[in-house]
């Protein structure tokens, strides 16, 4: 047998069904309960804590208690990378499931992964940014230049207190809709968070899908064309 990561355990922890919809559901970036977490893989309460017990001992999700209830998050934003790639490469080879409605559009548009913003919006985003050169892509990366430094600091960013994080300034995410990359990182969710603060957008809490108002959908566009 050979030595390193065992990536069989881990696709198989993935691969589920039931266990790759509730992964879907954390990706929101929101602590759900075992029993919302049933829900949403369409199995019983008893089925949803066997394949989470199973979850949390390959170190997928943590658990968190607050009072009475026991809540689930995914262990990092790594999951989620993983996740997208998952995702990506599953629509490009015709893996696909059944849509289920308008909501799809809307998730195909604007919608958060984990903390940061994904989507057509998100994929724009990452691609205005470096037409801007306000980062920079090469084979070790995205990094944010000079110029971006000076564009986090005007646009009300605390670069100083995001370098202090060991999560990478900056990272390319793959997203499975686009099939292009969006901007993850934790200048990545920095700037989902300034769109929130600015009242560019708001958080659909029932689903993953992020929602622009016209204003906002207008001064995203002249920050990404500018």
């Amino acid at each position: 047998m050979k030595e390193g990561p065992d990536i069989a355990r881990v696709a198989a922890l993935l691969g589920d069904p039931a266990r790759s919809n509730m992964l879907t559901a954390l990706m929101s970036g929101r602590a759900l309960t075992a029993a919302e977490l049933a829900q949403e893989a369409g199995v019983t309460p008893q089925t949803a804590s066997s394949h989470l017990a199973k979850l949390e001992a390959g170190q997928i999700v943590i658990p968190r208690k607050q009072g009475r209830h026991r809540y689930f998050t995914l262990s990092g934003p790594d999951i989620v990378e993983a996740l997208e790639v998952l995702m990506g490469i599953a629509s490009r080879v015709g893996h696909n499931r059944v849509r289920t409605g308008p909501r799809d559009p809307a998730l195909r548009k604007a919608r958060v992964c984990y903390d940061h913003l994904a989507g057509e919006m998100g994929v724009a985003l990452f691609s205005g940014l470096e037409a801007r050169k306000l980062i920079s892509t090469d084979h070790n990366g995205v990094a944010l230049t000079d110029a971006g430094t000076d564009f986090a600091e005007a646009f009300g960013i605390n670069l100083n207190e995001l370098r202090t994080s060991r999560r990478p300034l900056c990272r390319e995410c793959l997203d499975w809709s686009a099939r292009q990359s969006h901007l993850a990182g934790s200048f990545g969710a920095a700037l989902l968070d300034r769109f929130y603060d600015l009242g560019w957008a708001h958080r659909n809490m029932e689903s993953r899908v992020v929602i622009f108002s016209p204003e906002g959908e207008r001064n995203f566009k002249a920050l990404c064309d500018s």
